[in-house]
Formats: structure tokens, sequence, C-alpha cells
């Protein structure tokens, strides 16, 4: 096989990794998102820190095991991200927008929900903007994401 194909071949199959039919996804507003999965404390406490991207088209799903009031904060952030908050039932209930990266540790403020939430989705900041998302809007979730608990 030529170089070419080689590296097209290559190319297509680490596309086809992202948002596929049998990887974790989330939808906002029309808008598909692979996301990377934060499901226990110390995934959740861990975020994005110490990262210096996120790849457009992706994000951070954090799921909690119950429905109540949340607050993220930035510690060790280095990426500037919308933070959303979704209810029980994968509606769009709160939205902290741009919020900047933090590298003052314990002294990052804390972006709270307004009201109480059992997902959260980090993505670049100014995407929710993009998208259009508003309050009340409704999460969908790949099949893979549907059967966690």
């Amino acid at each position: 096989m030529p170089p070419f194909r080689s590296l097209a071949a290559l190319l297509a199959l680490s596309l086809s990794g992202c948002a596929s039919a049998d990887g974790d996804w989330v939808e906002l507003a029309g808008h598909r998102y692979a996301v990377e999965v934060a499901d226990d404390d110390a995934e959740r406490a861990r975020g994005l820190m110490f990262r210096d991207v996120l790849a457009e088209g992706h994000g951070m799903f954090f799921i909690h095991e119950r429905t109540a009031p949340l607050a993220y904060w930035m510690k060790n952030t280095r990426i500037p991200l919308d933070i959303l908050y979704f209810d029980e039932s994968l509606r769009l209930v709160s939205q902290q927008r741009d919020v900047p990266p933090c590298s003052g540790g314990d002294a990052c403020p804390a972006y709270p929900s307004d009201a109480p939430a059992r997902y959260v989705l980090e993505l670049n900041a100014g995407e929710a903007a993009r998208i259009g998302a508003s309050d009340g809007s409704l999460l969908q979730l790949s099949p893979s994401l549907r059967e966690r608990p």
C-alpha cells in the first residue's frame, strides 16, 4: 500500500473513534461531543486539571450518585471552560460560561449550580453560546452512557 494510503487509513481510523456509535458521547442542541467520563470521586476531583487543550468537539462528562446542589472549581485547570449542570432528567438547569483557568490552588473560586444537578458537562469556553444552549435544553446520551447506573 502506498504511504499516503496508509496515512489516510490511519487518519480515518483515528477519526472514526471520535464520538463513534460505540464510544461515549453526549448531544446538546443538536451538537455531538465525544466525552471522557468522570464517575467516581477521584475522577471528578481531577477533571481536566493540568491539561493544556481540550480538543474541539470533545468534553468531560461528570456523573454524580445523586441530585444535589453542585459547585465546580477550576483548581489547576489551564483551559477556559463552560460548565453546564443537568438534573436527573438530563435537563440543563444551570450554566457557568467562560470560566477562566485558575492556578491559585485552594484560592480558586467555586462556580455553583443555580439548581440541584446530577450531571455536569464541561466544554471549551464559548461552546455553549456557539450552539445556543439554553436552560431547559435536554442532553442526549450515547447508549454506553445510558447503560451506566
